[in-house]
């Protein structure tokens, strides 16, 4: 029996995003339920962005339907979303983690307890008194995520995450986006990194000027891509 509580699956019916007469997404037709970690690719002005944040629900469909677990509102808390550049409060790192609990409606005697089993979870906890503003770009988007995974999302949305950081920066991400996924935590994320994408995806979603113009498993959408578009993205080649 599916738990009532649940926002997935995520499923979009006829959904269309419209900016003035710019289509940003066309006619999107998909559902996105428990399991291993979705990644969207795609040109850059595809959509990519755009899908994240109707998912989250941050936008409003011009045509269309979204449900979250059969539900036309999300649930309360359960989901989760990161940025390329990470906001960081004019606080400790503690205290951006905590706020994040805050504002999620923790009760506020098990806020310290969970903000500092989320530090661990990133490999932060020794730096929770330090201005979060002070550090590196890699361990600003650690605390960004140790913020989201302390609300023990059952979804995390991430757009981009490791687009602005070094190689070292990008792995430690990485490994802690992997454990999320082990953890349960279903993971869709909008990378342009096909590296990237091969080392974390269980499926692709590709997007072509705002249309889903493939949806696969990743060995196949690498080894076997099912459109012209998608074969030439994989070789490297410009798909406009």
């Amino acid at each position: 029996m599916r738990d009532i509580s649940s926002d997935l699956p995520v499923r979009f019916e006829g959904v269309s995003l419209r900016a003035g007469t710019t289509t940003i997404l066309d006619r999107l037709n998909f559902s996105i339920p428990p399991g291993t970690p979705t990644l969207i690719v795609g040109p850059n002005g595809s959509g990519k962005t755009s899908l994240l944040r109707l998912c989250m629900g941050l936008s409003t469909p011009s045509e269309g339907r979204i449900t979250w677990g059969g539900r036309n509102a999300l649930g309360p808390g359960r989901l989760a979303m990161l940025f390329q550049r990470p906001v960081m409060l004019r606080r400790s790192v503690a205290d951006n983690v905590i706020y994040g609990l805050a504002k999620a409606g923790l009760p506020r005697k098990l806020r310290v307890a969970r903000m500092e089993e989320a530090l661990a979870r990133v490999g932060l906890l020794e730096l929770a008194s330090r201005p979060a503003r002070r550090l590196s770009g890699g361990e600003q988007q650690r605390v960004a995520l140790a913020r989201a995974l302390a609300r023990e999302p059952e979804l995390l949305l991430l757009d981009e995450p490791t687009a602005n950081l070094d190689p070292a920066a990008t792995r430690a991400v990485e490994e802690i986006i992997l454990m999320a996924a082990q953890s349960g935590i279903k993971i869709v994320m909008a990378s342009h990194d096909l590296g990237q994408v091969r080392r974390l995806a269980g499926e692709v979603m590709f997007l072509v000027r705002g249309r889903l113009c493939e949806r696969a498993s990743a060995a196949d959408f690498f080894d076997h891509p099912s459109t012209g578009e998608a074969a030439s993205f994989v070789r490297g080649d410009l798909v406009i």
